[in-house]
Protein backbone atom coordinates (compact mmCIF):
# COMPACT_ATOMS: atom_id res chain seq x y z
CA UNK A 1 0.00 0.00 0.00
CA UNK A 2 1.41 2.88 -1.68
CA UNK A 3 0.65 5.95 1.38
CA UNK A 4 2.58 8.80 2.29
CA UNK A 5 2.22 11.57 4.39
CA UNK A 6 4.12 14.56 3.96
CA UNK A 7 3.60 17.13 6.91
CA UNK A 8 5.16 20.09 8.95
CA UNK A 9 3.54 21.30 12.50
CA UNK A 10 4.16 23.15 15.69
CA UNK A 11 6.87 21.34 16.92
CA UNK A 12 9.38 20.83 13.67
CA UNK A 13 8.41 24.33 11.51
CA UNK A 14 8.72 27.86 12.85
CA UNK A 15 5.84 30.22 12.60
CA UNK A 16 7.58 31.66 9.79
CA UNK A 17 7.50 28.49 7.58
CA UNK A 18 3.94 27.49 8.92
CA UNK A 19 2.78 30.44 7.57
CA UNK A 20 4.16 30.11 4.06
CA UNK A 21 2.73 26.81 3.89
CA UNK A 22 -0.54 27.37 5.09
CA UNK A 23 -3.92 26.57 2.99
CA UNK A 24 -6.79 29.40 2.86
CA UNK A 25 -10.05 28.04 1.05
CA UNK A 26 -9.11 29.56 -1.96
CA UNK A 27 -6.06 27.87 -2.04
CA UNK A 28 -6.67 24.65 -1.29
CA UNK A 29 -9.54 24.40 -3.23
CA UNK A 30 -6.68 25.39 -6.32
CA UNK A 31 -4.41 22.70 -5.01
CA UNK A 32 -6.62 19.89 -5.05
CA UNK A 33 -7.99 20.89 -8.23
CA UNK A 34 -4.61 20.29 -9.91
CA UNK A 35 -4.64 16.53 -8.99
CA UNK A 36 -7.74 16.57 -11.77
CA UNK A 37 -6.04 17.60 -14.61
CA UNK A 38 -5.70 13.94 -16.19
CA UNK A 39 -3.01 11.46 -16.83
CA UNK A 40 -1.10 13.94 -18.86
CA UNK A 41 -0.81 15.97 -15.61
CA UNK A 42 2.56 16.27 -13.80
CA UNK A 43 0.92 15.19 -10.48
CA UNK A 44 -1.33 12.07 -12.50
CA UNK A 45 1.09 9.73 -10.02
CA UNK A 46 -1.22 10.90 -6.77
CA UNK A 47 -3.84 8.94 -7.12
CA UNK A 48 -6.02 9.93 -3.76
CA UNK A 49 -5.31 12.80 -1.80
CA UNK A 50 -6.05 14.94 1.28
CA UNK A 51 -4.98 17.90 2.75
CA UNK A 52 -4.94 19.03 6.22
CA UNK A 53 -4.05 22.77 7.21
CA UNK A 54 -4.44 24.10 10.70
CA UNK A 55 -3.03 26.62 12.46
CA UNK A 56 -0.34 24.29 13.81
CA UNK A 57 -0.05 21.80 10.72
CA UNK A 58 0.00 21.23 7.79
CA UNK A 59 -0.17 17.84 6.41
CA UNK A 60 -0.96 15.93 2.88
CA UNK A 61 -1.80 12.74 3.06
CA UNK A 62 -1.67 10.27 -0.17
CA UNK A 63 -1.96 7.19 -2.39
CA UNK A 64 1.35 7.86 -4.36
CA UNK A 65 3.83 5.70 -6.66
CA UNK A 66 7.03 4.38 -5.28
CA UNK A 67 9.19 8.13 -5.09
CA UNK A 68 5.84 9.22 -3.14
CA UNK A 69 7.74 11.68 -0.99
CA UNK A 70 10.27 13.30 -3.37
CA UNK A 71 6.48 14.29 -5.34
CA UNK A 72 4.73 15.44 -2.44
CA UNK A 73 7.77 17.67 -1.55
CA UNK A 74 7.14 19.04 -4.86
CA UNK A 75 3.78 19.10 -4.86
CA UNK A 76 3.64 21.36 -1.79
CA UNK A 77 6.37 23.43 -2.97
CA UNK A 78 5.06 24.07 -6.16
CA UNK A 79 1.19 25.21 -5.15
CA UNK A 80 3.10 27.09 -2.51
CA UNK A 81 5.91 28.60 -4.20
CA UNK A 82 8.52 27.32 -1.55
CA UNK A 83 11.85 25.45 -2.84
CA UNK A 84 11.38 22.02 -1.72
CA UNK A 85 14.46 22.12 -0.03
CA UNK A 86 13.18 24.68 2.52
CA UNK A 87 10.25 22.37 3.02
CA UNK A 88 12.04 19.26 3.67
CA UNK A 89 14.59 20.53 6.05
CA UNK A 90 11.49 20.80 8.96
CA UNK A 91 9.15 18.04 7.61
CA UNK A 92 8.31 14.76 8.56
CA UNK A 93 7.78 12.14 5.86
CA UNK A 94 5.86 8.93 6.88
CA UNK A 95 5.35 5.62 4.65
CA UNK A 96 1.94 2.84 5.38
CA UNK A 97 1.23 2.12 9.11
CA UNK A 98 3.21 5.21 10.57
CA UNK A 99 0.63 7.08 8.83
CA UNK A 100 -2.45 5.45 10.22
CA UNK A 101 -0.92 5.52 13.12
CA UNK A 102 0.22 9.26 13.13
CA UNK A 103 -3.66 10.42 11.66
CA UNK A 104 -5.18 8.75 14.71
CA UNK A 105 -3.14 10.75 16.97
CA UNK A 106 -4.25 13.80 15.51
CA UNK A 107 -7.83 13.44 15.35
CA UNK A 108 -7.92 12.36 18.61
CA UNK A 109 -6.12 15.11 19.88
CA UNK A 110 -2.98 13.67 20.96
CA UNK A 111 -0.34 15.54 18.92
CA UNK A 112 -2.02 18.89 19.22
CA UNK A 113 -0.33 21.67 21.07
CA UNK A 114 -2.65 21.71 23.43
CA UNK A 115 -3.57 18.09 24.58
CA UNK A 116 -7.17 17.07 23.71
CA UNK A 117 -8.18 20.14 22.18
CA UNK A 118 -11.61 19.76 20.07
CA UNK A 119 -11.04 21.42 17.80
CA UNK A 120 -8.92 19.39 15.28
CA UNK A 121 -11.20 16.47 14.85
CA UNK A 122 -13.69 19.09 13.10
CA UNK A 123 -10.89 20.15 11.00
CA UNK A 124 -9.76 16.43 10.21
CA UNK A 125 -13.39 16.22 9.43
CA UNK A 126 -13.29 19.69 7.35
CA UNK A 127 -10.15 18.02 5.16
CA UNK A 128 -11.03 15.11 4.29
CA UNK A 129 -14.94 16.84 3.06
CA UNK A 130 -13.35 19.58 0.76
CA UNK A 131 -10.67 16.51 -0.63
CA UNK A 132 -14.24 14.77 -1.59
CA UNK A 133 -15.46 17.38 -2.93
CA UNK A 134 -12.93 17.53 -5.12
CA UNK A 135 -12.69 13.85 -5.78
CA UNK A 136 -8.90 13.31 -4.46
CA UNK A 137 -10.46 10.77 -2.44
CA UNK A 138 -10.75 6.80 -3.33
CA UNK A 139 -11.50 3.94 -1.40
CA UNK A 140 -8.28 3.55 0.70
CA UNK A 141 -8.06 7.19 2.12
CA UNK A 142 -11.85 6.98 2.32
CA UNK A 143 -11.93 4.69 4.74
CA UNK A 144 -8.62 5.84 6.42
CA UNK A 145 -10.41 9.12 7.65
CA UNK A 146 -13.39 7.39 7.97
CA UNK A 147 -11.30 5.77 10.14
CA UNK A 148 -9.60 8.58 12.30
CA UNK A 149 -12.86 10.89 12.47
CA UNK A 150 -14.63 7.41 14.27
CA UNK A 151 -11.06 7.29 16.72
CA UNK A 152 -11.68 10.92 17.15
CA UNK A 153 -15.17 10.86 18.52
CA UNK A 154 -14.84 7.73 20.45
CA UNK A 155 -11.69 9.13 22.12
CA UNK A 156 -14.06 12.39 22.83
CA UNK A 157 -17.19 10.30 24.52
CA UNK A 158 -15.09 7.41 26.25
CA UNK A 159 -12.53 8.88 27.97
CA UNK A 160 -11.99 12.45 29.65
CA UNK A 161 -9.03 13.83 27.22
CA UNK A 162 -11.51 16.36 26.19
CA UNK A 163 -12.33 17.00 30.01
CA UNK A 164 -12.41 20.91 30.69
CA UNK A 165 -11.02 21.46 27.05
CA UNK A 166 -8.50 24.02 26.45
CA UNK A 167 -7.83 25.48 22.98
CA UNK A 168 -5.01 27.87 21.37
CA UNK A 169 -7.38 30.49 22.08
CA UNK A 170 -8.40 29.84 26.08
CA UNK A 171 -4.61 29.32 25.87
CA UNK A 172 -4.14 32.60 24.51
CA UNK A 173 -7.00 34.16 26.98
CA UNK A 174 -5.04 32.97 29.56
CA UNK A 175 -1.68 34.70 28.27
CA UNK A 176 -3.47 38.15 28.27
CA UNK A 177 -5.08 37.45 31.70
CA UNK A 178 -1.71 37.76 32.95
CA UNK A 179 -0.54 39.94 30.84
CA UNK A 180 -2.94 43.15 31.62
CA UNK A 181 -3.78 44.52 35.15
CA UNK A 182 -7.30 44.30 34.73
CA UNK A 183 -9.46 42.23 31.87
CA UNK A 184 -13.04 43.22 33.04
CA UNK A 185 -11.96 46.90 32.41
CA UNK A 186 -10.18 46.65 29.25
CA UNK A 187 -11.20 47.27 26.00
CA UNK A 188 -10.34 44.48 23.89
CA UNK A 189 -10.51 44.18 20.16
CA UNK A 190 -11.14 40.91 18.52
CA UNK A 191 -9.79 40.64 14.88
CA UNK A 192 -11.75 37.62 13.03
CA UNK A 193 -15.51 36.24 13.81
CA UNK A 194 -14.27 32.60 12.67
CA UNK A 195 -14.30 29.80 15.11
CA UNK A 196 -10.80 30.73 16.86
CA UNK A 197 -12.63 34.03 17.01
CA UNK A 198 -15.58 32.87 18.94
CA UNK A 199 -13.88 30.47 21.17
CA UNK A 200 -11.64 33.88 22.13
CA UNK A 201 -14.44 35.54 22.81
CA UNK A 202 -16.44 33.06 25.36
CA UNK A 203 -12.89 32.86 27.14
CA UNK A 204 -12.73 36.54 27.50
CA UNK A 205 -16.41 36.47 29.00
CA UNK A 206 -15.46 33.86 31.48
CA UNK A 207 -12.73 35.87 32.66
CA UNK A 208 -14.84 39.35 33.20
CA UNK A 209 -13.91 40.93 29.63
CA UNK A 210 -17.23 43.33 29.04
CA UNK A 211 -15.77 45.74 27.12
CA UNK A 212 -15.06 43.96 23.59
CA UNK A 213 -15.31 44.99 20.09
CA UNK A 214 -15.60 42.70 16.98
CA UNK A 215 -14.05 43.99 13.80
CA UNK A 216 -14.04 41.78 10.53
CA UNK A 217 -14.72 42.03 6.90
CA UNK A 218 -18.41 42.09 6.84
CA UNK A 219 -19.97 43.62 9.13
CA UNK A 220 -23.22 40.60 9.20
CA UNK A 221 -20.70 38.13 10.94
CA UNK A 222 -19.31 40.52 13.26
CA UNK A 223 -22.69 41.33 14.52
CA UNK A 224 -23.56 37.96 14.65
CA UNK A 225 -20.47 37.26 16.90
CA UNK A 226 -20.95 40.24 19.06
CA UNK A 227 -24.55 40.11 19.36
CA UNK A 228 -24.49 36.51 20.90
CA UNK A 229 -21.45 38.03 23.60
CA UNK A 230 -23.16 41.25 24.20
CA UNK A 231 -20.44 43.08 22.28
CA UNK A 232 -19.71 45.89 19.58
CA UNK A 233 -19.62 44.62 16.11
CA UNK A 234 -17.28 46.78 13.21
CA UNK A 235 -15.62 46.58 10.19
CA UNK A 236 -11.81 46.48 8.98
CA UNK A 237 -12.51 50.02 7.93
CA UNK A 238 -12.59 51.36 11.09
CA UNK A 239 -9.32 49.52 12.33
CA UNK A 240 -7.32 52.86 12.88
CA UNK A 241 -9.78 54.39 15.39
CA UNK A 242 -10.59 50.56 16.81
CA UNK A 243 -6.63 50.01 17.62
CA UNK A 244 -6.52 53.38 19.12
CA UNK A 245 -9.15 52.80 21.83
CA UNK A 246 -8.00 49.13 22.57
CA UNK A 247 -5.78 48.21 25.38
CA UNK A 248 -6.38 43.94 24.34
CA UNK A 249 -5.91 43.22 20.13
CA UNK A 250 -6.63 39.20 19.68
CA UNK A 251 -6.44 38.73 15.70
CA UNK A 252 -7.21 35.64 14.15
CA UNK A 253 -8.67 36.27 10.59
CA UNK A 254 -8.34 33.99 7.44
CA UNK A 255 -6.49 36.85 5.89
CA UNK A 256 -3.54 35.72 3.19
CA UNK A 257 -1.53 38.89 4.84
CA UNK A 258 -1.28 41.64 7.61
CA UNK A 259 -3.76 42.70 8.47
CA UNK A 260 -1.95 45.54 11.24
CA UNK A 261 1.25 47.48 10.28
CA UNK A 262 3.44 49.00 11.87
CA UNK A 263 2.74 52.50 10.02
CA UNK A 264 -1.20 51.59 10.45
CA UNK A 265 -0.35 50.79 14.42
CA UNK A 266 1.79 53.70 15.00
CA UNK A 267 -0.76 56.38 13.14
CA UNK A 268 -3.01 54.47 15.37
CA UNK A 269 -1.44 55.98 18.48
CA UNK A 270 0.37 58.99 17.68
CA UNK A 271 -1.99 60.79 20.41
CA UNK A 272 -0.96 58.11 22.88
CA UNK A 273 2.16 56.14 21.77
CA UNK A 274 2.60 54.98 25.19
CA UNK A 275 -0.80 53.73 26.01
CA UNK A 276 0.19 49.92 26.91
CA UNK A 277 -1.08 47.70 24.18
CA UNK A 278 -0.87 43.97 23.89
CA UNK A 279 -1.28 42.14 20.60
CA UNK A 280 -2.23 38.27 20.71
CA UNK A 281 -1.53 37.18 17.23
CA UNK A 282 -3.18 33.92 16.94
CA UNK A 283 -3.48 33.60 13.04
CA UNK A 284 -1.66 31.72 10.56
CA UNK A 285 -0.13 33.50 8.51
CA UNK A 286 -0.44 35.80 11.09
CA UNK A 287 -2.26 39.28 11.05
CA UNK A 288 0.02 41.24 12.84
CA UNK A 289 3.35 42.59 10.88
CA UNK A 290 6.65 41.73 13.47
CA UNK A 291 7.85 45.31 13.05
CA UNK A 292 5.43 46.65 15.66
CA UNK A 293 7.86 45.10 18.47
CA UNK A 294 10.14 48.22 17.76
CA UNK A 295 6.65 50.62 19.08
CA UNK A 296 6.97 51.61 22.76
CA UNK A 297 4.43 49.69 25.38
CA UNK A 298 3.68 47.61 22.68
CA UNK A 299 3.76 43.95 23.67
CA UNK A 300 3.06 40.93 20.71
CA UNK A 301 2.41 37.43 21.24
CA UNK A 302 1.88 34.74 18.47
CA UNK A 303 1.40 31.04 18.24
CA UNK A 304 5.29 30.01 18.94
CA UNK A 305 5.12 32.04 21.95
CA UNK A 306 1.66 30.41 22.68
CA UNK A 307 3.69 26.62 22.54
CA UNK A 308 6.63 28.03 24.30
CA UNK A 309 4.88 29.48 27.63
CA UNK A 310 2.27 26.76 27.41
CA UNK A 311 2.39 25.52 30.95
CA UNK A 312 1.86 21.90 31.59
CA UNK A 313 -0.97 21.64 33.64
CA UNK A 314 -3.31 18.94 31.74
CA UNK A 315 -2.65 16.32 34.31
CA UNK A 316 -5.77 14.82 34.11
CA UNK A 317 -6.05 14.51 30.21
CA UNK A 318 -2.53 13.24 30.31
CA UNK A 319 -3.67 10.69 32.43
CA UNK A 320 -5.85 9.34 29.60
CA UNK A 321 -3.87 8.69 27.56
CA UNK A 322 -3.52 5.37 27.93
CA UNK A 323 -7.71 5.01 27.32
CA UNK A 324 -7.07 7.33 24.08
CA UNK A 325 -4.34 5.01 22.96
CA UNK A 326 -6.37 1.75 23.18
CA UNK A 327 -8.86 3.36 21.09
CA UNK A 328 -6.40 3.77 18.44
CA UNK A 329 -4.93 0.62 18.69
CA UNK A 330 -8.82 -0.75 18.29
CA UNK A 331 -9.51 1.36 15.07
CA UNK A 332 -5.84 0.68 13.71
CA UNK A 333 -6.87 -2.56 13.33
CA UNK A 334 -9.82 -2.26 12.06
CA UNK A 335 -8.50 -0.30 9.36
CA UNK A 336 -5.91 -3.15 8.83
CA UNK A 337 -8.68 -5.60 8.58
CA UNK A 338 -9.94 -3.71 5.86
CA UNK A 339 -6.79 -3.42 3.96
CA UNK A 340 -6.82 -7.38 4.36
CA UNK A 341 -10.02 -7.94 2.84
CA UNK A 342 -9.11 -5.88 -0.33
CA UNK A 343 -6.52 -8.84 -1.12
CA UNK A 344 -9.69 -11.13 -0.76
CA UNK A 345 -11.97 -9.08 -2.90
CA UNK A 346 -10.71 -10.27 -5.95
CA UNK A 347 -9.97 -13.12 -5.17
CA UNK A 348 -14.16 -14.23 -4.50
CA UNK A 349 -14.56 -12.05 -7.52
CA UNK A 350 -12.16 -14.36 -9.90
CA UNK A 351 -13.78 -17.33 -8.42
CA UNK A 352 -16.97 -16.48 -9.27
CA UNK A 353 -15.91 -15.63 -12.67
CA UNK A 354 -14.08 -18.33 -12.92
CA UNK A 355 -17.45 -20.70 -11.70
CA UNK A 356 -19.37 -18.32 -13.79
CA UNK A 357 -17.59 -18.80 -17.22
CA UNK A 358 -17.94 -22.80 -16.81
CA UNK A 359 -21.43 -22.50 -15.91
CA UNK A 360 -22.40 -20.53 -19.30
CA UNK A 361 -20.54 -23.15 -21.36
CA UNK A 362 -21.73 -26.26 -20.33
CA UNK A 363 -25.20 -24.63 -20.18
CA UNK A 364 -24.51 -23.59 -23.83
CA UNK A 365 -23.24 -27.15 -24.74
CA UNK A 366 -26.77 -28.78 -23.05
CA UNK A 367 -28.88 -26.30 -24.69
CA UNK A 368 -27.21 -27.50 -28.47
CA UNK A 369 -27.98 -31.14 -27.53
CA UNK A 370 -31.72 -29.96 -26.74
CA UNK A 371 -33.15 -27.99 -29.15
CA UNK A 372 -36.44 -28.31 -28.79
CA UNK A 373 -36.60 -27.42 -25.10
CA UNK A 374 -38.86 -24.52 -24.19
CA UNK A 375 -38.11 -20.86 -23.61
CA UNK A 376 -39.54 -22.00 -20.31
CA UNK A 377 -37.72 -24.90 -19.61
CA UNK A 378 -34.59 -22.68 -20.80
CA UNK A 379 -34.91 -20.17 -18.19
CA UNK A 380 -35.58 -22.93 -15.52
CA UNK A 381 -32.39 -24.59 -16.59
CA UNK A 382 -30.24 -21.04 -16.52
CA UNK A 383 -31.47 -20.86 -13.17
CA UNK A 384 -30.58 -23.80 -11.64
CA UNK A 385 -26.75 -23.47 -12.72
CA UNK A 386 -26.86 -20.26 -11.14
CA UNK A 387 -27.94 -21.48 -8.04
CA UNK A 388 -25.51 -24.59 -8.00
CA UNK A 389 -22.84 -22.64 -8.58
CA UNK A 390 -23.84 -19.73 -5.60
CA UNK A 391 -24.38 -22.65 -3.40
CA UNK A 392 -21.01 -24.54 -4.09
CA UNK A 393 -19.57 -21.44 -3.85
CA UNK A 394 -21.01 -20.19 -0.22
CA UNK A 395 -19.15 -21.75 1.90
CA UNK A 396 -15.75 -20.85 0.30
CA UNK A 397 -16.57 -17.18 -0.11
CA UNK A 398 -18.00 -16.81 3.66
CA UNK A 399 -14.67 -18.47 5.01
CA UNK A 400 -12.68 -16.12 3.24
CA UNK A 401 -14.33 -13.50 4.58
CA UNK A 402 -14.20 -14.60 7.98
CA UNK A 403 -10.73 -14.94 8.17
CA UNK A 404 -9.68 -11.37 6.07
CA UNK A 405 -8.52 -9.77 8.89
CA UNK A 406 -7.27 -12.46 10.78
CA UNK A 407 -3.12 -13.58 10.65
CA UNK A 408 -4.09 -16.58 8.35
CA UNK A 409 -5.25 -14.52 5.77
CA UNK A 410 -2.78 -14.67 3.48
CA UNK A 411 -2.51 -18.52 3.90
CA UNK A 412 -6.08 -19.00 2.96
CA UNK A 413 -5.70 -16.10 0.22
CA UNK A 414 -2.71 -18.06 -1.56
CA UNK A 415 -4.39 -21.64 -1.43
CA UNK A 416 -7.59 -20.00 -2.93
CA UNK A 417 -5.40 -18.66 -5.57
CA UNK A 418 -3.71 -21.87 -5.87
CA UNK A 419 -6.83 -24.20 -5.94
CA UNK A 420 -8.67 -22.06 -8.43
CA UNK A 421 -5.64 -21.05 -10.23
CA UNK A 422 -6.18 -17.81 -10.19
CA UNK A 423 -3.04 -15.06 -10.94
Amino acid sequence: MPLHCLGINHTTAPLALRERLSFGPHKLDAALARLGCGAESRWAGIHECVILSTCNRVEIYAITHRNGHDTLLDFLGEVQDVAPDDIARSAYQLKDDQVVTHLLRVAAGLESMVLGEPQILGQVTEAYSTARRHDTTGKILSRLFQTAIQAGKRTRTETAISHNPSSVSSVAVNLIARTIPDIRTANILVIGAGEMAELAVEALRKRGAGRFTIANRTLDKAGELARRWEGRAATLEALPSLLAAADVVLASTGAPHTIITRKLLEAARHKKPHRPLVLMDIAVPRDVDTDVDTLPSVQRFDLDDLNARLEDTLAQRQAEIPAVEQILVEEHQNFDDYLTSLDVVPIITGMRTQADTIRLAELEKTLRRMPDLPPEAQQQLELLTKSIVKKILHTPTTRLREVAGASSAADFTDVARSLFGLD
